[in-house]
């Protein structure tokens, strides 16, 4: 019922730059507006619900055409690879249940002139009614008023009629979610807003504190016991409603942030205040807005973490261990809560809750069970890779270093015997074969300018020694020295090829690790003092981020370049990725530069 916004950047006269939400929307925005990228805050827009005179009906307009036929060709004309009696089916279903269909239907029989306008409240409720959690709207909370009226500014107002103009629908309210996501919300339940009060589990009474956004999406995407949840079994636009709703309870959380600056004395920050005179327009020094290190993913907050991981470098020297430990999406864990149909990319909350549990139950593995020994300090992050699966990137200081000729004992580059232990010969061969590319796959996402980006096939070696860049070269024997080897279907040009995959193609591992927790799990030694820029770099990079240039009216609201994806420490500045996933771990942030 409601169109998705976000903020465009013409590319004309700007660096070359990608700004997405989601990669749905992206993949969706790029088709139709191929010069053109979507960057800042999301945003939804409602339009009149009757189009101009000789024009067709758009959007939330084809609810009113008045003749089911002609708006079931007008819906299967959009679209056309959809099935026409599904279509009627959902369309017979919003028109019979939706009470949003059915009050605007209603106000617009009273609305006799073009010039009325249907207001419906942000938060309030029927004189009487009982204000419960999921409530579908009432006809006595929508007024028809005449332009010029005062209305208050997070109102719904839609005209019977006008030129096209569209207005935005606030996230606070309350039909936000069912304008949106009229089938998830088929009824036209009632989303978050304002004044939902808590509840006291023990006596079932309303106490004075009000429910966040957060807490209120965290009730509804929870899975219960004998309880089916509907929203967690749409899929796609399960992840993209997540996306949504996760830049809902940012915005409120900077906002707190933004009508709050006394609180946090931002007239103390000394480099802001060095940066105007410099940096900053005058007009704009009472307009200054600071973005504080408490709130996670900041630049301030990103640079603390920075400055945390070169003191362990100052004061412990380099690291020993650095891991990399992904999630394996058949992990039984997260297969057994799936529902029907769903594979793990349609359930990322099953997928971060689940590496949750498996990252603290790694980390209690190395630092209280002491498997590499006594762990005089660490680190780590979590990031989501491209295909939507979570990995942490760990960084180790022992209290008795690793010595070269202890590596063989902790860490194999080698394909194990099948024979002598088939669990692990499994493991690594379906979790921890690099590829293969080169010749074997030129179009590997890892090849560039025709070689591999991660100096794949490594060379074989019979001892291992060290390396030239940081890291050893781990010993990899051949099969003329007892070196084991694998045949793997390898698909290219459309067709399946047989390649003989041998231990210059296995990503480096811990035999313990592997077999505990069954994933790819990455174990490099930190040979050099070479590698620790780039490791300390590495594991505290934070999202992905591109550039862009941007006009900004105030350079000193911190909170608004904040969600535009502006970098307080950038001319040049940098935007985020946010994905379907979401923050389901804490993670390390780094500002690059």
């Amino acid at each position: 019922m409601t169109s998705f916004g976000a903020e465009v950047v013409q590319q004309s006269g700007y660096n070359p730059s990608y700004k997405v939400m989601a990669s749905l929307y992206y993949h969706i925005f790029s088709k139709l507006h191929p010069n053109i990228q979507i960057q800042g805050q999301i945003h939804h827009r409602a339009g009149a619900l009757l189009p101009p005179q000789n024009k067709d009906h758009k959007f939330l307009q084809i609810y009113f055409i008045g003749d089911s036929e002609v708006e079931l060709n007008h819906r299967c004309a959009i679209f056309t690879a959809t099935k026409r009696e599904i279509i009627q089916k959902l369309q017979n279903l919003l028109h019979e249940h939706n009470e949003l269909l059915r009050l605007f239907k209603t106000a617009l029989d009273i609305m006799h002139y073009d010039e009325h306008k249907i207001i419906i409240s942000a938060d309030k409720r029927p004189t009487g009614s009982h204000a419960r959690q999921f409530n579908a709207p009432t006809i006595n909370e929508v007024a028809v008023v005449i332009v010029g009226e005062n209305v208050e500014s997070h109102d719904i107002v839609l005209k019977r009629r006008d030129n096209g103009q569209l207005q935005r629908v606030y996230e606070t309210h309350r039909s936000y979610d069912a304008l949106q996501y009229p089938l998830m919300f088929c009824r036209g339940e009632d989303g978050y807003h304002f004044n939902i009060k808590m509840v006291n589990p023990t006596t079932g009474e309303e106490t004075n504190k009000k429910v966040s956004c957060m807490n209120f999406y965290a009730y509804r995407l929870m899975i219960r016991l004998d309880v089916d949840n509907h929203l967690l079994r749409y899929r796609r636009l399960f992840q993209q409603y997540c996306v949504d709703m996760y830049v809902k309870v940012e915005t409120e959380r900077l906002n707190f942030i933004r009508f709050n600056q006394s609180k946090l004395r931002s007239d103390e920050y000394i480099h802001l205040r060095d940066a105007i005179p410099t940096e900053g327009h005058p007009a704009n020094i009472r307009f200054l807005t600071i973005l504080p290190a408490t709130y996670v993913g900041s630049p301030r907050h990103m640079h603390e973490y920075a400055q945390d991981a070169m003191t362990y470098v100052r004061n412990y020297g380099r690291p020993d261990l650095f891991i990399t430990f992904t999630c394996n999406p058949k992990w039984p864990e997260i297969t057994n809560l799936l529902l029907p149909g769903q594979t793990s990319s349609d359930r990322p909350d099953i997928t971060a809750r689940v590496f949750k549990q498996k990252i603290t139950v790694l980390m209690d593995y190395i630092v209280k069970q002491k498997v590499f020994g006594a762990v005089r300090c660490w680190m780590y992050s979590v990031e989501w890779q491209k295909r939507g699966l979570p990995h942490a990137h760990i960084l180790l200081w022992m209290f008795d270093k690793i010595r070269l000729d202890h590596i063989d004992s902790i860490i194999s580059a080698e394909i194990p015997d099948k024979q002598t232990d088939p669990e692990l010969h499994s493991i690594v061969t379906t979790s921890m074969i690099h590829g293969p590319c080169g010749v074997h796959n030129p179009e590997s996402v890892c090849m560039k300018n025709g070689n591999c980006t991660k100096r794949f096939p490594r060379p074989l070696t019979a001892e291992t020694i060290s390396g030239n860049d940081g890291y050893p070269l781990y010993r990899r024997r051949s099969p003329d020295d007892n070196g084991k080897w694998i045949e793997l279907m390898v698909k290219r040009n459309e067709t399946n090829v047989t390649v003989i995959v041998d231990n210059r193609w296995i990503v480096p591992y811990c035999p313990l690790l592997s077999k505990t927790f069954s994933t790819h799990c990455n174990v490099e030694y930190c040979n050099s003092i070479k590698s620790i820029k780039y490791v300390c770099k590495y594991v505290n990079k934070g999202s992905d981020m591109a550039v862009f240039g941007i006009a900004d009216p105030n350079a000193n609201d911190e909170v608004t370049k904040f969600q535009l994806g502006i970098s307080m420490f950038f001319t040049w500045p940098a935007i985020r990725s946010l994905f379907a996933c979401g923050k389901a771990v804490i993670i390390i942030y780094f500002c690059t530069g």
